[in-house]
């Protein structure tokens, strides 16, 4: 772990890394790169970055930092994997002072559910309140315009 650090500077992410991994990701499978410039600049966003600088992982916080946040977009680089960097990257982010107090916090996995079952994460309790609009193929349609 000493040779990886966390850092939520913007200033400091490395776009085509993010983009290039999301754009192939099972949960935002071409997602226009318009679209995830303004998702980033519009979260709290934490990077994990090798001492070269090389950005190797990434996940965001959609929060207004008073009363909800749902986590979103976590990845490790393949190469990167099995180093304890996912584990690291949630103990910053549950512990991220902007993130304190909140009364929700929410993600949606499909695969990675014992990670954030360590970190507090459990089914939602009524999940009958939740409701959606849900639109899969969404940007598919943004590049066809």
């Amino acid at each position: 772990m000493q040779d990886y650090e966390i850092s939520t500077d913007q200033s400091r992410l490395d776009f085509r890394v993010i983009h290039g991994f999301l754009a192939n990701s099972y949960w935002a499978k071409n997602i226009p790169e318009t679209v995830m410039k303004k998702a980033i600049e519009h979260s709290l966003c934490f990077g994990i970055y090798q001492a070269t600088g090389e950005q190797v992982g990434f996940a965001r916080m959609i929060t207004d930092k008073a009363t909800f946040a749902y986590l979103a977009d976590v990845f490790i680089s393949d190469a990167h994997r099995g180093k304890g960097l996912s584990k690291k990257l949630m103990d910053d982010i549950v512990r991220h002072p902007d993130l304190q107090g909140l009364r929700r916090m929410v993600l949606a996995t499909r695969d990675a559910h014992g990670l954030y079952a360590q970190y507090g994460f459990r089914p939602i309790q009524h999940p009958e309140s939740f409701m959606e609009i849900w639109q899969p193929d969404v940007y598919q349609a943004v590049q066809a315009e």
